[in-house]
């Protein structure tokens, strides 16, 4: 049955229930963020899960004043300083491709019926830097199978919203703006690929992917797309933001692995953010510490070649 694209709604798929009312309510940040002046943020209730690591996690000011989001500049405090303008609300997906359902859909409308967890997962920055994150979000697979995934897909590809007006550092870089990512089918249906919309229990900061991100632990940070407003299924391989920049770099699956360094540094080993000016470097662990969750997926798969 055809639908038309303005009007869609979950609600068309699944059975109408109570679900958790969600705006984006974060006032703007600016550079006082970077001094630890955080506004209020709506809480959000989410359940433990199974899958989250006993490490202790980074502080929320850690967490939300150190990171990479290239749309708001390239150094690691651009995103806290000039994420405040970005508008949030409304805001909705696109869901494209080879699945049943396509169409629009309102950030309220995905997370509807949606159970939320608690996901304390470790990130492993391509650079070489860590950190233990408690994202609050639901597998990604969840909204796939409510789309309806059609026998055809083997990838999803996702894309950043481009807004430049709001987001300076799309204004250049050197970046073929919009940010795009992509995961073969397996990959974006594992139990681990989540959807985050929260961290700390609270609202998603909007220089850490507001309203909506992709969180797939077992690679590095960089596959974690933010603030989404696409995500298409295809039956080809999807264009990357870091591999058609720099392919010789970075490679499509970018699996975090200790024993293929990045041609520039090793990355055998990395620097926990918070741990201390002279703490020691930590080992790297294969599949950031989630093979035994996930090194099925690349059986037969010489990952030197498929990095």
């Amino acid at each position: 049955m055809a639908h038309e694209r303005a009007k869609l709604s979950w609600s068309d798929v699944t059975p109408k229930a109570q679900f958790l009312q969600r705006r984006s309510l974060l006032a703007g940040i600016g550079a006082s963020a970077v001094l630890g002046a955080l506004p209020a943020q709506a809480k959000i209730a989410a359940r433990p899960s199974a899958y989250s690591t006993d490490a202790k996690p980074n502080t929320f000011e850690e967490i939300t004043t150190y990171n990479n989001f290239y749309e708001f500049g390239w150094d690691k405090t651009d995103p806290a300083r000039h994420a405040g303008k970005l508008r949030t609300d409304p805001w909705s997906v696109e869901i494209a491709g080879l699945v049943e359902r396509p169409g629009s859909y309102a950030l309220d409308d995905i997370l509807k019926n949606v159970t939320l967890e608690e996901r304390i997962y470790r990130l492993r920055c391509v650079e070489a830097w860590s950190m233990v994150i408690p994202w609050i979000g639901f597998p990604l697979a969840d909204l796939l199978n409510r789309a309806g995934v059609q026998p055809g897909a083997k990838y999803v590809a996702f894309e950043t919203l481009l807004r430049p007006e709001e987001m300076p550092g799309q204004r250049g870089g050197g970046i073929d703006w919009p940010y795009v990512e992509g995961l073969r089918l397996d990959e974006a249906m594992h139990p681990l690929t989540i959807l985050a919309s929260g961290l700390y229990g609270e609202e998603l900061p909007k220089q850490n992917g507001a309203p909506l991100r992709l969180v797939v632990p077992w690679k590095y940070g960089f596959k974690s797309i933010k603030s989404i407003v696409r995500i298409t299924l295809t039956d080809a391989m999807p264009r990357t933001t870091w591999k058609a920049l720099q392919p010789r770099e970075y490679g499509f699956y970018a699996n975090v692995n200790p024993e293929v360094d990045h041609p520039r540094w090793s990355q055998a080993t990395e620097r926990r953010i918070g741990a201390g000016l002279f703490a020691k470097r930590e080992p790297t662990l294969m599949f950031n510490g989630y093979a035994d969750e996930v090194a099925g997926l690349y059986a037969g798969m010489d990952l030197r070649v498929n990095y």
